[in-house]
Formats: structure tokens, sequence, C-alpha cells
């Protein structure tokens, strides 16, 4: 215990304003989506925070609506006219006594694809910030490409199996070309172990060999275990093997859109191996867990941190996405039956529906804070 307070206290100059600018930023974003719809939809916001508890700070604009910034930083809200709290479920015991002026913008009374468009705008707006971001970073720096050259083979892994060697150049993946070893790096670890063709040259020879990834477990950049499927396989840097790519305005933005969907794409596949247990949920991270990553990221570089923005807002905009209640997702699933039925759910269904919500996500952030703990040694 004492070593986890010496890291804690080592850990605040820089962990605690590294956090609080990722954490602010991402939820700032992706309220202000929901914020921004909800104002051109005539819907009145009464509360915009950062943050979750009590009040820190805040002000009243001209509309009447109260920016606070609370003492808890793991999220915000919008509270919309007629929500309840802050997972915007109706307030029926309120709604009844609104006037007429106000029913014309209390949320649960505009029409249906009113309320669905400000609740997908906060996500959409999380995709917009990680595009934007992506942009602009290819558009000044571009991209180094690093060639897949296998530098080595460690004994016994599904690289060594196959007959991969020290020296082979990967060309494809399933068909797919490999310009960069990131490349089949992600093409791997979404593999769910299923079995590759990989077509490489060797001494001037094209040829093609099949392996079937396994689940290795590697040191990653932070300090902690990533348990993921591998080939078993090393690469470095050289500058002899570098590419530089330059983009242009267009080039940059497709690259960058381009980014945002692999991101999407193997939060996906990490999801849906979870559920069919081809990969743990101790790779999960938590609040604490972001707070240690955004405190080494930062010691690299401003653009580094600029960078894990953009992989925080797309990761939570498309977990805000999933059909649970309480979350954005939650909320659009609500819509949808409303859309097939002709009219809301049950108030009694729409209440089970939220307590569902809400015991699933504490229960996730129960398992991710263990996961932090377990991560810096304090279990």
């Amino acid at each position: 215990m004492i070593t986890a307070f010496h890291d804690f206290v080592a850990w605040l100059p820089t962990g605690l304003p590294a956090y609080l600018f990722l954490i602010t930023v991402v939820v700032f974003v992706h309220e202000m989506g929901h914020f921004l719809v909800a104002r051109a939809c005539g819907v009145a916001v009464e509360v915009f925070s950062i943050g979750f508890g009590g009040e820190i700070f805040g002000w009243n604009d001209r509309h009447g609506t109260r920016w606070r910034v609370s003492w808890i930083p793991f999220g915000g809200y919008v509270k919309f006219l007629g929500d309840l709290g802050v997972a915007s479920t109706p307030d029926v015991s309120r709604l009844g006594g609104l006037s007429d002026m106000e029913r014309s913008h209390a949320f649960p009374f505009r029409p249906l694809w009113q309320r669905a468009a400000v609740v997908a705008a906060g996500p959409f707006a999380n995709f917009v910030l990680a595009i934007a971001i992506f942009t602009v970073t290819f558009l000044i720096y571009g991209q180094n490409l690093n060639a897949p050259v296998v530098d080595s083979v460690v004994p016994g892994s599904a690289a060594a199996s196959a007959g991969i060697h020290k020296g082979d150049l990967i060309q494809k993946v399933d068909g797919s070309p490999v310009r960069d070893f990131m490349d089949l790096k992600q093409a791997v670890t979404m593999s769910a172990g299923q079995p590759m063709a990989i077509a490489l040259e060797r001494d001037g020879r094209m040829m093609t060999v099949h392996v079937t990834p396994k689940i290795m477990e590697m040191k990653d950049p932070f300090g902690g275990i990533d348990r993921s499927y591998a080939l078993g396989i090393t690469n470095r840097i050289e500058a002899s093997r570098l590419t530089h790519v330059s983009y242009g305005p267009v080039e940059a933005f497709g690259a960058a859109c381009g980014q945002t969907w692999m991101i999407v794409k193997g939060t996906m596949v990490y999801v849906w191996q979870m559920i069919a247990g081809y990969a743990d949920t101790s790779q999960l991270r938590g609040p604490l867990g972001m707070a240690t990553v955004s405190q080494k990221v930062a010691e690299i570089s401003f653009g580094a941190l600029v960078s894990l923005i953009a992989l925080l807002s797309v990761s939570i905009g498309l977990i805000n996405l999933f059909p649970i209640p309480l979350l954005d997702g939650g909320h659009l699933l609500y819509y949808a039956f409303e859309a097939v039925l002709g009219r809301p759910l049950g108030a009694r269904v729409q209440d089970v529906g939220f307590r569902v919500g809400l015991a699933m996500v504490l229960g996730l952030m129960l398992l991710v804070t263990w996961n932090d703990l377990v991560r810096l040694n304090l279990f």
C-alpha cells in the first residue's frame, strides 16, 4: 500500500491534468452533440454538466441552461425539460403539471424523429471528433509505414508451427495487402483464432503459409499484460523499412475515416470474442486504467495525448450505441419499438428496462475497476 501511495503521488503532477483534459474533451463533445441538436429541435435544456455529483462551479446562460462542472470526473450529462434525472427517463409526475408552452419544449413530447436525433447526436459527435483529429494529424504529419518484416519468431508459437522464418516479408493476409506491421497485428488480433492464409516473400520467392493464431501474453506499452491472438513474431522499426506517405485534404479525410472504422471494427470484434469466449475481460480498462494510460501518453507528447483522445472518443461513441437501457443505444432501441408499435412502450416496461440497464452498467464499472486495481497491483 505504501508503494501504491507513492505511485499515486508521482502520478498527480502529470497524470491528473492529462486525465482531466482527456475526459473533459471527450465528454464535452459528446454532450455538446446532444445539446446542439436539442436546441435546434426546440427542446429546453435545463442542465449541461461535465462530471457527476455536486457542483464545483457553474453559471446560467440566457436560455436558462445551468452549465456546471461537477466533482466526479467520470462522464457528464445533459438534462432536458421533462427528464427525471441524468439518464433521461421521463419525469411522469412533473409532466402532468407543465403548461402548454412548457410542454412544447419538453423532451418527452417532441416528435419521435427529433428525440432519436437528439439521442444519436452524442455518439455521432464523438465520431466526428475522432475523424477531425485523425484528419489533421494525417494532413500535418502524414503517415510512416513500417514494412512487415519478421525479425524473430517465438519458439513454439503459431508462426513457428506454420514455418514462418526470420527475414520473411509479409505481403498479404487472406488476400488483403499488408502495408504496415500494424496492419498484420490488427488482422491477427481480430482473427478470433481462425486459420489465416499469409502470403510472404522469402529470398525473392513468393509463398503462402497457413497459420492459426494462438492466445499469447505480452507486455503492452503501458506496463500491463495484454492477452490476445498473436502469431509470435516481432518486428523492429528501422529507417530503411519506413515509407512516408503524405496526404492532401481529401486523402487525409479518407484515411481518417478508415482509421476510425478500424477502431470501431476492432472494438466490435473484441466484444464478440468476449461473448463467444475467445477473449477474456481482463483487458478492459476503467477510469483508473485510463488515468494511468493518459499519464504515460502525456509524457510522450501532447500530440500523442490528442491521438488518445481520438481513440477514446470512438470507443465512447460506440459504447453509447450499445442497445442497453440507460445508454443512448437503449433509448434508440425504445424509440425503434415506438416506431413499430405506433406508441411508446409502457412505463412499467421502460422502468424495468432502465433498472436492468443500470445493473449492467454498474456491473461493468465494477468489473473494469477491479481490472484496474489488479493491473495496478493493489490486489
